[in-house]
């Protein structure tokens, strides 16, 4: 009679000298690969002082079919999201309610409208999205005898602005491939293979992505300029520089350089860039030496996406940017994609086929869960009866139309949160089924300390594609299509949001396993 396999522990428990070893190893690479959160606040002369980004100790075991599921439909969500962003009027449906009570989307669309009036001479639009996933117990989880149990994936939300943590993701990848090969992990019987943890290329394919767009801008246009590039623009006092940074890095060093330089949002763009008489967008700050103008071939928007960066100066700022000739990412239109509304907007019946084939539409819809929006139609008025239920509520999540961890609001906490905000103004939330995801074990490691316990996961898959408007057919070419890489992150089970920087997860890998 043979005995049963003894199921592995993971990860493995840790003595006094092996946790000393681990994180040793962990602190030494993030300090000579730059997996850091700058303290802008504490700047000193010759001195940049920053700390670690949280990082999980060991990679977190993930389905591999899961992992390959996300991959396969990312090419399919790229086109959905260019499609939509090519759609004026399909847009303005799925945000009427939300213009007049939300700051950020009436500016955008006053800026759209503004554009769309000057006339509008770029046709070619440049696409860095990042859809978000976590994994959903599905059926008799609980008792599966499988070392995962079984699972579903269902999407959080879906980025199409200022896509952040993909160098943060491609570094961590690394380092833990890099102290897999090292034997960091070989403790008993937690030893894996590196090949069960994805390569990650993020850096490359997003300053690839950037520079097939400057390719397709092509030479200068302007009679004032000898020279395109790319410009970054960035919010002042900057903490996350070691994610933007290593892709303006990338493009340097391609093989043949592209030409990269940063702007801060607002008055800087009015103070360094100008438009000419044909709308190409003119670069020339005190800095650069040359005393010829750099022609912007693309805009790379991580600056934007508050409301309060919309004041006159932030207005007028971007919209100069919207009206030049350089090729955005996103436009305004493809900036309005990534609010919730829309998302919720594409879960109702029919609103995938109007974009998609019948077959990738029903791939996309699986991924979706229950969105409300919270207005007066029927379902919104469904949606109202529930988030009024202390009970019937708990199983929901109220998102705003904004960026950023820490603005959801959960469960039996939405009632009495709802009831301080005036109906008028419910329209500015969508309400979300919760997910009910899986829970693994992990060490994790962030300002907060060094810490083991039960934690969930969040898939991001990054997508770059380039499309060029097509009006009279009604519909975008497709230019460039691909997979950018993806983002995976972790957090205790306990805590309800996720984003890294604001100190709540931490950037992991998944550990690939065949359930």
């Amino acid at each position: 009679m043979t005995s049963p396999k003894r199921k592995e522990k993971y990860p493995p428990d840790l003595n006094e000298e092996q946790m000393f070893y681990l994180v040793t190893q962990i602190k030494d690479w993030q300090i000579n690969h730059g997996s850091l959160l700058k303290l802008v606040e504490s700047d000193i002369e010759h001195s940049v002082l920053s700390q670690p980004v949280g990082v999980a100790c060991f990679p977190t075991l993930f389905p591999r079919a899961r992992f390959q599921q996300a991959l396969g439909i990312q090419e399919i969500y790229n086109r959905l999201y260019c499609s939509v962003a090519e759609d004026e009027t399909w847009i303005l449906d799925a945000i009427r309610d939300l213009i007049p009570v939300e700051p950020l989307a009436g500016a955008l669309w006053g800026i759209h409208q503004a554009a769309k009036k000057a006339g509008s001479i770029q046709d070619v639009h440049l696409g860095i999205f990042r859809s978000d996933y976590m994994l959903h117990l599905s059926g008799d989880s609980a008792t599966s005898p499988k070392a995962l149990p079984e699972t579903t994936l269902k999407q959080i939300e879906f980025n199409s602005f200022s896509c952040a943590g993909a160098s943060h993701a491609n570094k961590v990848a690394n380092m833990h491939r890099y102290l897999t090969r090292k034997g960091v992990y070989t403790l008993d019987d937690a030893s894996f293979d590196v090949a069960s943890l994805p390569e990650n290329k993020t850096i490359r394919s997003l300053a690839s992505a950037l520079a097939l767009a400057h390719k397709t801008y092509g030479r200068p246009r302007s009679k004032s300029a000898k020279r395109t590039a790319v410009l970054f623009i960035v919010q002042p006092y900057n903490f996350n520089i070691a994610d933007e940074r290593p892709i303006e890095y990338a493009l340097w060093n391609r093989e043949e350089p592209v030409p990269a330089y940063r702007l801060d949002w607002g008055p800087e763009v009015l103070q360094y860039t100008r438009l000419t008489e044909n709308n190409e967008l003119l670069f020339q700050p005190p800095w650069l030496l040359s005393t010829d103008p750099l022609e912007i071939s693309v805009v790379y928007l991580r600056a934007g996406y508050e409301a309060e960066e919309y004041n006159l100066t932030g207005y007028e700022a971007r919209l100069q940017l919207e009206k030049s000739a350089a090729i955005k990412c996103p436009s305004i239109l493809g900036h309005l994609t990534t609010f919730k509304k829309v998302q919720q907007a594409l879960t109702l019946p029919g609103a995938l086929e109007r974009f998609l084939s019948t077959s990738d539409a029903a791939a996309i819809r699986e991924t979706f869960v229950h969105l409300y929006p919270l207005d007066e139609t029927e379902a919104g008025l469904y949606a109202r009866s529930l988030v009024r239920d202390q009970e019937r509520c708990v199983n929901y999540i109220l998102k705003p139309s904004l960026e950023g961890g820490g603005n959801n609001v959960y469960g039996e906490d939405i009632p009495g949160f709802l009831a301080s905000v005036p109906e008028s103004q419910w329209s500015r939330y969508i309400l979300m089924e919760r997910i009910d995801p899986p829970i693994s074990s992990n060490l994790l490691m962030s300002s907060a300390g060094i810490s083991s316990g039960d934690v969930v996961s969040e898939l991001g898959i990054l997508g770059c594609c380039l499309w060029k408007a097509n009006p009279s057919e009604g519909h975008c070419d497709m230019l460039h299509n691909s997979v950018g890489g993806w983002t995976f992150k972790t957090k205790y089970a306990e805590v309800n949001e996720m984003s890294v920087v604001k100190g709540y997860g931490c950037f992991d890998t998944p550990r690939l396993v065949d359930t």
